[in-house]
C-alpha cells in the first residue's frame, strides 16, 4: 500500500484487515507483497537524539495544527509493533531548529502498529514543497528515511524531490488538518 488511497480510487486501507485476517470487499487484496514504502534522502537538517515524543507542538506554538495517524506494515500488510518513528520538519516559517529540538521527536508504534504524531504544517523554504522528514525502523531491520507530502500543493509541480507516492490523505477538521498515511517496510512475514 505504498500508493496513498487518494491515488488508488478506493476507500479503504490496509488497517482495515479484519482480526482473521480477511480483507473487507472493498479494500483491495493484501496478500500479494505490497511494495515497500519508497525512501527519500534525508536532507542537510536531521539531527541524532531527538527526544521521545508524540507531539512536536508547545505551549505558544504558532501554525496550522496538524494530527498525522496511521500504521506500519510488513510486505504482507500485517502490522508490526514497536516501530521507531524519527520524525523532523520546518517549523510554520519554513525554518529548522538546528540548535535544539523543536519540530524533531522519535516514537515507536503500539501493540497495533499505529502511531499518531501532532505538530503544525510545516512551513515553505527556497525549492521544496511542504514536507515532513520521517525515519522508520522495524526492530532489527535497516532504517528507511524518507519524507512525506500535502496533497494540492503548488510546489509539488517543481520540487525535484516531491514523489506522489508519498502523498499523505489529508482532510480538513474545523481550524485544525488531519492526515494519514501508512507505510510498508521491506520486512517480509
Amino acid at each position: 500500500m505504498a500508493v496513498p488511497v487518494s491515488l488508488m480510487g478506493v476507500p479503504a486501507l490496509a488497517r482495515t484487515v479484519g482480526e482473521r485476517g480477511e480483507a473487507p470487499a472493498v479494500t483491495p487484496s493484501c496478500d500479494d507483497g505490497d511494495d515497500p514504502t519508497p525512501p527519500q534522502m534525508e536532507g542537510p537538517y536531521f539531527k541524532p537524539n531527538s527526544p521521545r515524543r508524540t507531539t512536536l507542538v508547545e505551549a505558544g506554538t504558532p501554525g496550522l495544527r496538524l494530527t498525522v495517524t496511521g500504521y506500519v506494515f510488513g510486505r504482507a500488510c500485517r502490522a508490526i509493533p514497536q516501530v521507531l518513528l524519527d520524525f523532523w520538519q520546518a517549523d510554520t516559517y519554513g525554518t529548522y531548529d538546528n540548535f535544539g529540538f523543536r519540530f524533531r521527536g522519535h516514537q515507536f508504534t503500539d501493540a497495533s502498529g499505529a502511531f499518531r504524531l501532532t505538530t503544525v504544517v510545516p512551513g515553505l523554504y527556497p525549492g521544496r514543497t511542504r514536507h515532513l522528514h520521517v525515519k522508520v525502523q522495524a526492530p532489527g531491520r535497516p532504517v528507511l528515511t524518507t519524507q512525506l507530502y500535502f496533497p494540492g500543493e503548488p510546489r509539488n509541480n517543481t520540487d525535484p524531490i516531491f514523489d506522489p507516492r508519498l502523498l499523505m490523505n489529508v482532510r480538513t477538521v474545523g481550524n485544525t488538518k488531519e492526515a494519514d498515511f501508512d507505510f510498508v517496510l521491506n520486512v517480509p512475514q
